[in-house]
C-alpha cells in the first residue's frame, strides 16, 4: 500500500528533492495513524483472559472487531460505549439463569449481578426486612442457583379479658350462719392481652403473648356471713350455737353452791346448773341440752372427767328419772 502511494506522489511531482521530500513525509504520516489506531486490548470474560487487536475506539467496536457478542443481561466494564485504549482491559460477566421462587411463582431470571440481593434490586423484587431470603442475601451468584422468598408478616392482636373480682367474707359470731348479706357489690375488672403472630407465605407459624396490661382493676366483693349454727326447737323456732360436744350425762341433786360459788339451780324457764370438765366445756359457757333445757356450765365433779356432764334437778326423784343419758351438748353464745 505504502509503494503505490509513493508512485502517485512521484508523477504527481517533479523529480526533484523538494517532491521526494514531501512523499516521504506523507509516507511516515501514514504509517504513525496506523499505528496509533491499532490497540492491543486484555479481555476478561468471567476471569477467563485473552488479547486482542483492535483499530477501533470503543468497547463496542473493539468486541465487534473480534465477534464476541454479549447477551442482553452480560455486564460490561467500562460501559459499551466507553473508549478504549491500547492495553486496556475489557471486563465481561455472563449472566446466568437462577430460579426464584416468590410470591406463589416460579421465576426464570437472567442476571449477571454479584449477589442476591444486588439481583433482587435489579429485578424488582422488593424485600422487607422481615422477609427470609434463601440462602441469605450475601450469596454470590452461580449458574442454576435456586433462590427462595418466604414473606414474613407479624401482627400483634389486642384482645380484651375480664378480670373475675374476689369475695372477701367477713365472719360474724354473732349471726347465725343462715345469715349472709352483700355490702358492696363486686365488679370485673378488665386486662388486654396482646398477642404477636407470625404468618411465613399467608400461613401461621408462631403466637406468644407479649404483652399484658390491667386496664381497669377489679372492685372486690364484699359480704357478712353469720357463723353460728342453728337448732330447729321442739317447742319451736331456732337455736344458734358455736359448736356441739357429745357427752354422757348424769343427774345429781341437793347441795348449795357450785365450784364457782353460784348457788345451784334448776330453771325449766331458764338456766340450770349443771357440772362440767372445764377442759372440755369452759366454765361460764352457756348451753343447750335437748330434754333438759338451756344452763350454765358453773360447776365441776370428781368423777366429772372429759366428755361427762352432771346435770342438776331439784329433787333426787327427777334426777333419777333422768337416769343416765347419751346427749349432745350445744354451746351458745
Amino acid at each position: 500500500m505504502l509503494k503505490n502511494i509513493k508512485d502517485k506522489l512521484t508523477k504527481s511531482f517533479s523529480r526533484g528533492k523538494k517532491a521526494q521530500l514531501l512523499g516521504i513525509v506523507v509516507i511516515v504520516s501514514l504509517i504513525v495513524t496506523i499505528y496509533c489506531l491499532r490497540k492491543t486490548v486484555t479481555v476478561n470474560i468471567d476471569g477467563q483472559e485473552s488479547k486482542i487487536v483492535t483499530y477501533k475506539g470503543t468497547v463496542q467496536g473493539a468486541l465487534h472487531d473480534n465477534n464476541i457478542v454479549l447477551g442482553k443481561k452480560d455486564k460490561v466494564e467500562p460501559g459499551i460505549e466507553k473508549d478504549i485504549s491500547n492495553n486496556g482491559t475489557i471486563k465481561i460477566k455472563r449472566a446466568v439463569n437462577v430460579k426464584v421462587k416468590v410470591d406463589d411463582k416460579e421465576l426464570t431470571i437472567e442476571t449477571a449481578e454479584d449477589n442476591i440481593a444486588s439481583m433482587l434490586k435489579a429485578e424488582g423484587i422488593n424485600i422487607k426486612d422481615e422477609d427470609k431470603v434463601l440462602p441469605s442475601k450475601d450469596t454470590k451468584i452461580n449458574k442454576d442457583l435456586n433462590v427462595e422468598i418466604v414473606r414474613v408478616e407479624i401482627k400483634d392482636v389486642i384482645d380484651k379479658k375480664d378480670l373475675a373480682f374476689d369475695v372477701n367474707v367477713k365472719k360474724d359470731d354473732s349471726l347465725a350462719n343462715s345469715y349472709s348479706k352483700v355490702i358492696q357489690e363486686g365488679q370485673n375488672g378488665e386486662k388486654e392481652i396482646t398477642t404477636r403472630i407470625v404468618y411465613e407465605n399467608g400461613k401461621e407459624i408462631d403466637r406468644k403473648t407479649i404483652k399484658e396490661a390491667i386496664t381497669k382493676e377489679p372492685v372486690t366483693k364484699q359480704m357478712v356471713q353469720g357463723t353460728l349454727k342453728t337448732l330447729a326447737l321442739s317447742r319451736g323456732g331456732e337455736l344458734t350455737y358455736l359448736r356441739t360436744v357429745s357427752a354422757k350425762a348424769t343427774a345429781y341433786s341437793g347441795g348449795g353452791y357450785t365450784a364457782t360459788g353460784k348457788s345451784v339451780s334448776r330453771n325449766s324457764e331458764g338456766y340450770s346448773t349443771i357440772a362440767v370438765d372445764p377442759s372440755v366445756i369452759p366454765l361460764g359457757t352457756k348451753v343447750y341440752i335437748p330434754g333438759y333445757g338451756y344452763a350454765v356450765a358453773c360447776d365441776t365433779g370428781g368423777a366429772i372427767k372429759g366428755n361427762r356432764i352432771d346435770l342438776y334437778f331439784s329433787s333426787s326423784s327427777e334426777a333419777s328419772n333422768w337416769g343416765v343419758r347419751n346427749v349432745t351438748v350445744y354451746l351458745i353464745k
